[in-house]
């Protein structure tokens, strides 16, 4: 039992010693594992994402001198040497291969070092966080799917039932307006939902458990970022 307590000991230190200074708005990158209903103590449901959300490692900081503004980069997602090339694993350094970087711009970098790490033990349950993420790609769709535009009649030889209509007159001004709403590529996006609260945070299976829906589709990369 001793010796179980002096590793536990050893483990907390270290890990206290790779810790981040801390954030005013903690932020880390998760991966979005699915959704489920989470059942409350009253015995009420509520759906809610479930972000799997292993520790962030600080792989570069930038600072004002040396590149003109201050952030940090931030890896997330161990994956294997033989994935990435060669200059992604020089600019690594000494830190494990990770899977994805992300900026993440900060008024001031003191204390922040290569190789620190950003866990879930910033986030409490309760706490509002804004969630971003790539929303999932729907392809490309006309105007009444992207636009909400009504549809054209039915009956009567109509060859208008789901077309655009007219876009514009023949003479003045003689050109489509630019932005005007038309069929286009839906999805793919940069989406941010904002004000979604935190029902759990595991901190020993580094997990997220957030009330709502978040962007993107399931192993999504998503960025968690405290209200």
């Amino acid at each position: 039992m001793a010796d179980e307590n002096v590793e536990e000991t050893q483990a907390e230190e270290k890990k206290s010693a790779n810790a981040a200074p801390a954030l005013t708005k903690p932020v880390m990158l998760g991966r979005k594992l699915g959704m489920l209903q989470l059942f409350k103590e009253d015995g009420s449901s509520v759906a809610a994402t479930v972000i799997a959300a292993e520790a962030n490692v600080i792989t570069q900081v930038r600072t004002k001198a040396r590149d003109g503004y201050t952030a940090i980069q931030v890896g997330f997602g161990s994956t294997d040497a033989k994935r990435l090339s060669k200059a992604e694993l020089g600019h690594l350094g000494a830190n494990a291969p990770v899977s994805n970087l992300r900026e993440i711009r900060l008024d001031d970098v003191d204390g922040f070092a290569s190789g620190q790490e950003i866990s879930v033990e910033r986030f409490a349950p309760g706490d509002k966080v804004h969630v971003s993420g790539i929303s999932k790609g729907k392809g490309f769709q006309g105007p009444i799917r992207l636009h909400h535009f009504s549809r054209g009649p039915k009956s009567h030889g109509s060859d208008h039932l789901r077309r655009q209509g007219s876009v514009g007159s023949g003479t003045t001004p003689g050109r489509l307006w630019k932005g005007l709403r038309m069929a286009a590529h839906q999805g793919v996006d940069k989406v941010t939902v904002r004000n979604l609260k935190i029902l759990r945070a595991d901190s020993a299976r580094s997990l997220l458990v957030i009330e709502g829906a978040v962007p993107g589709g399931k192993n999504g990369i998503v960025m968690v970022r405290k209200a």
